[in-house]
């Protein structure tokens, strides 16, 4: 139980006093991601965790307060470990570039319109000059058309199997997820498409 974290219950008076306290600090982050990346295998460790570092702390400071954002370690080790795998799965592209999409691609779809272009900035000041296409799954988007257009009747929209595949990612790297949005924006048409697309490919 931690005090104070969102989340977390408080410890009852009585409780608190058959412990003794303790002193506890903020971890720095930096050499954490500096470690993980290269457990992940990237050679140029050292300086793409300062980079990571920096966009999160001015993420935290200058994008809206959203209940759902979090710029915290939990955040970053997600971030990281998504990270290793695009490495691995693509060896040739450079190192900044492919932590600066897994940057872009694992949180741009938590974070609301009116945020996207000062976070997208916030990446493009970071990496300059770096241009990674976004990779969405290509099979898993083929087939969320499909089911789309010939299962439930419904439009498929380029910008809505987007958010079907992201939906899928962003659940790749979170035990759970909330899909926020106004009433009527297709919150519950996105995950039963995603669910009706995992059924039709088994």
């Amino acid at each position: 139980m931690n005090p104070g974290y969102a989340g977390r219950s408080e410890l009852p008076e009585n409780l608190k006093a058959l412990f003794r306290s303790c002193a506890m600090v903020v971890p720095d982050l930096i050499p954490i991601c500096e470690n993980m990346l290269m457990s992940e295998g990237f050679s140029s460790a050292k300086e793409l965790s300062k980079k990571f570092v920096t966009l999160y702390k001015l993420s935290a400071d200058l994008l809206s307060f959203q209940k759902h954002y979090d710029w915290g370690l939990r955040a970053v080790k997600s971030v990281l470990r998504q990270a290793g795998i695009i490495k691995r799965a693509d060896l040739h592209i450079p190192e900044n570039d492919l932590l600066m999409r897994a940057l872009r691609d694992f949180n741009i779809p938590k974070i609301v319109y009116d945020d996207e272009k000062i976070f997208l900035r916030l990446i493009s000041d970071l990496f300059p000059g770096c241009d990674c296409p976004t990779k969405l799954d290509a099979q898993l988007q083929k087939a969320a058309k499909e089911t789309a257009k010939n299962t439930l009747g419904l439009l498929d929209e380029k910008q809505f199997i987007v958010k079907v595949v992201n939906l899928n990612e962003i659940l790749q790297v979170r035990h759970c997820c909330f899909i926020l949005g106004s009433p009527g924006c297709g919150k519950t048409t996105v995950w039963s498409t995603l669910l009706s697309t995992f059924k039709a490919m088994g």
